[in-house]
Formats: structure tokens, C-alpha cells, sequence
């Protein structure tokens, strides 16, 4: 067998098809960025769901605060002492037999 020197034929590149696999990549390389990046991408899907997730917290604190205040409004509305309890903590109101005692606060040394 005789090896003598051997050239390996390389296909040739044409100008079109380079500018063809260079519009290719910028193409692929603007969706990518825009997928990720541009509006509605990931990254404000990624925001987006970080605050619904922050929402439903606060949604639910809301909830539970407003069963707490509809509770208090009920026994308002049926319960006496409970009636007499917010006027004593809330308007300081005593009943003219009572008689108020204060204790003043001492520094300390």
C-alpha cells in the first residue's frame, strides 16, 4: 500500500451559509434572552409567584384577623360583661361606687 501524501478534501463554507448559521445563532441567542428575560419570561414568572405566595400569607392573616373581630363583635352583641370588660380597658369607664387606686412607677437606682 503505498501513503503518499493525502489531502483531505474540506467542504467549503459558502458566504450564505455563514450568514445563515449567523443569523441562526443570533436568532436562537435573542429567544433565549427574551424567553428568560423579556417580558412575561421566566424571570418575571419566577417574581410573579414569589408574590402570590407572599398575598396568600397575607390573605390568610387578614382572614383569621376578620373571624377574630366578627367573634368580638358577636359576644358584644349578646354578652354583657363582655360589653362592661371594653369599657373598663378601653374608655377607663368605673361605676360610681368604685373607687380607682394609680401606682405611680419608682425610678430605679
Amino acid at each position: 500500500m503505498l501513503e503518499g501524501n493525502r489531502t483531505v478534501a474540506r467542504p467549503k463554507i459558502t458566504v450564505k451559509k455563514k450568514f445563515f448559521y449567523l443569523f441562526l445563532a443570533v436568532f436562537l441567542l435573542s429567544t433565549l434572552v427574551v424567553t428568560f428575560f423579556g417580558k412575561k419570561g421566566y424571570v418575571d414568572i419566577q417574581r410573579a409567584r414569589k408574590r402570590y405566595l407572599e398575598l396568600q400569607v397575607e390573605v390568610n392573616k387578614l382572614t383569621r384577623e376578620k373571624e377574630k373581630l366578627e367573634e368580638e363583635i358577636k359576644k358584644l352583641e349578646t354578652d354583657p360583661r363582655a360589653i362592661e370588660k371594653e369599657a373598663r380597658e378601653k374608655l377607663w369607664l368605673v361605676k360610681p361606687e368604685e373607687k380607682i387606686l394609680v401606682k405611680s412607677k419608682e425610678k430605679q437606682n
